[in-house]
């Protein structure tokens, strides 16, 4: 492959990514890490939703810093992806996701990271972006808490809209413990999925 052709291809996939708009519901250890990962990715515009504070539990496996413990979630993540890509443009809803809000709130995303703990949650949002949203591809996580056995966790398309990324078993009511490596890892798998849809599936 020749020099030049290699910096077109890279020009267009950089192109991709500045134009693409991704939704990050809920910032804990998974929404902070998929944010960081896909500013530093050159995404161009994140929306972010959460309604909780920093505490100090969460500094185990979250991205945030002892400074800003007691401060909204989406005004920290606000600031730390400032810092990573100052050219990404964030809009931050501070407020708790809902069935009625989600379409509203991320009408122009193109593809959607879910990122909560409860499976309940989980559940509320991929049947509203599935059934009330015409548009995004949502990527969700099924299984990932406790620690080791890193190469269980995997992605699989489910169908064109929906991606699942987890081992399918090890979920937080069967084991309590959550912990940055194989959080990490489930986050950097959908911000890898993420990546992958925008180059080979959006159109500019």
């Amino acid at each position: 492959m020749g020099v030049r052709f290699f910096w077109l291809i890279m020009a267009s996939i950089n192109e991709k990514l500045k134009h693409a708009t991704v939704g990050i519901a809920g910032l804990g250890g998974l929404g902070s890490t998929v944010s960081a990962a896909l500013a530093r990715s050159g995404i161009g515009r994140l929306i972010i939703a959460d309604f909780d504070s920093v505490e100090p539990a969460n500094l185990t496996r979250q991205h945030y810093f002892t400074d800003q413990i007691g401060k909204s979630k989406v005004d920290c993540t606000t600031e730390n992806l400032s810092r990573i890509n100052p050219d990404v443009q964030v809009t931050a809803h501070r407020e708790k996701l809902n069935a009625a809000n989600v379409p509203v709130i991320f009408a122009a995303a193109d593809v959607i990271a879910e990122c909560f703990d409860r499976a309940e949650e989980k559940q509320m949002i991929v049947e509203t972006v599935l059934n009330k949203m015409n548009k995004p591809v949502i990527v969700t996580v099924s299984g990932l808490a406790g620690y080791g056995n890193s190469n269980a966790i995997q992605t699989r398309r489910i169908s064109k809209r929906l991606i699942l990324v987890g081992d399918g078993q090890s979920g937080i009511d069967r084991e309590p413990v959550l912990m940055a490596p194989r959080v990490w890892i489930a986050a950097c798998h959908q911000a890898n999925a993420i990546v992958e849809v925008i180059i080979n599936e959006i159109e500019c």
